[in-house]
């Protein structure tokens, strides 16, 4: 079984952007995004891989992650794939997943790039972004194509394009849910969240959307803004007296275990096996 990271929130960093690439392991994120992608100009594409082997390290410093989001043409990816092992990174977002063979070829070119740059094949992990309407019926196929993916999300603004629709909570509930549903059984995280990572003016906004997307089962989300990361980290984040009961609630339903309760009253509520293992993966991910 794969070992998945345990990320909360991850933030998107545009590689040419040296002010923020400087600032970005300050911010308190669990994983940097170097973006490769949307954030930076056709043109400025050849820079923005150049300057990944100065960027990976110093997005580092704070022991963050590393991520790249790579370009989804497969020149311009081959070339992304290669410059980001070269550099180090921890990890590849792959954009615009056609499928699971899209996947699996993927795997190949970073595998061959590994081997090139002296990294151990299989080191270099993978998140899935689905930004299409026509992935969608594949959804659980990308989700299990890939011992390196670790993550999978469905994209908001480009999944609303390509669907012709507003980027609304309701508009992307069910390809958000899909992905959620995706990941679960793969065995992986659902990256994500009910909306998209276009709004920072309203925080309070963004925090209830982001309470309410963690009880539908997301794990952890990206973030285009760092006034966003300590509202990911707090909502996505174990909170000190649900860890506190999760601990409580184990104990209990042990010593009724042990007396040969398969179910026990706890604090007001019924408990049985799978709520008590809830709170164990609530506990483990605390840890």
């Amino acid at each position: 079984m794969r070992t998945l990271p345990t990320w909360r929130s991850l933030l998107y960093v545009p590689a040419t952007r040296e002010s923020f690439v400087a600032k970005a392991h300050t911010r308190g994120a669990d994983a940097i995004i170097l973006d490769l992608e949307d954030a930076v100009a056709p043109a400025e594409k050849p820079a923005a891989r150049a300057a990944l082997a100065r960027a990976v390290p110093m997005v580092r410093q704070g022991g963050a992650d590393v991520c790249v989001r790579i370009n989804r043409p497969l020149r311009m990816a081959a070339q992304d794939i290669d410059a980001a092992v070269a550099a180090g990174a921890d990890v590849l977002v792959l954009t615009k997943l056609m499928g699971p063979d899209h996947v699996r070829l993927l795997g190949e070119m970073t595998g061959e790039s590994e081997a090139a740059h002296g990294v151990p094949v299989g080191r270099t992990r993978f998140i899935g972004l689905v930004e299409t309407a026509a992935a969608l019926s594949v959804m659980e196929a990308i989700a299990r194509a890939e011992a390196r993916l670790v993550a999978l999300g469905a994209g908001g603004e480009d999944m609303a394009t390509d669907l012709g629709m507003e980027p609304t909570p309701d508009a992307l509930y069910v390809p958000k849910m899909l992905a959620v549903l995706a990941a679960r059984a793969a065995g992986i995280l659902p990256l994500g969240f009910i909306g998209t990572v276009a709004g920072i003016a309203d925080l309070e906004g963004y925090r209830a959307m982001l309470r309410r997307s963690r009880a539908l089962g997301f794990a952890c989300a990206s973030c285009v803004h760092p006034a966003q990361v300590p509202v990911v980290n707090a909502e996505y984040g174990a909170q000190p007296e649900e860890v506190e009961r999760a601990a409580r609630m184990v104990t209990a339903f042990e010593s009724a275990l042990a007396q040969g309760l398969g179910a026990v009253a706890f604090e007001g509520q019924m408990i049985d096996e799978p709520v008590v293992e809830r709170a164990r993966r609530l506990l483990a991910r605390a840890r």
